[in-house]
């Protein structure tokens, strides 16, 4: 069962600026043929989109698993959950980031969660995860592995 589950969508202003795909693509085309050139241009930012749309990653607590994009981390090796925003997010993933911690961030999403790994035979310290309600994840972790 899905206690927590967040999609991290590119922001507004990102799709925007890969609209400059289209007058990009009009340079290119439209001398050779104006319909081909908008068709084209309109198709290639319809793949942009799409791209960006199925390379959003899934953040997802259930009763028993942490799953962040392609990684899953069974609770029983989660140690102290932390939610990070502003400053202290910008720290956790420059000046204190552990080389060796997994990352799931997105420039466009500032808060992050920081997620303490236990497992003695995994070298990954922690995981950084963006999230946009960090505290609300932090929250969902820590509640599902009370009751494990």
């Amino acid at each position: 069962m899905t206690i927590y589950r967040e999609r991290l969508w590119a922001s507004p202003w990102v799709f925007l600026a890969t609209a400059l795909v289209i007058p990009a693509s009009l340079l290119v085309f439209l001398p050779i043929n104006p319909v081909a050139g908008v068709v084209v241009a309109l198709l290639m930012y319809a793949a942009v989109v799409v791209a960006l749309a199925i390379g959003s990653p899934v953040i997802e607590v259930t009763e028993d698993s942490f799953v962040a994009g392609r990684a899953k981390l069974p609770l029983r090796f989660v140690g102290e959950v932390s939610a990070h925003r502003d400053d202290s997010a910008t720290i956790q993933r420059g000046q204190q980031l552990d080389a060796r911690a997994w990352l799931l961030i997105r420039g466009w999403i500032s808060p992050v969660v920081r997620v303490e790994i236990l497992d003695p035979d995994d070298p990954t310290p922690y995981w950084i995860v963006s999230s946009r309600a960090p505290e609300a994840l932090a929250g969902a972790i820590d509640g599902a592995k009370a009751k494990l």
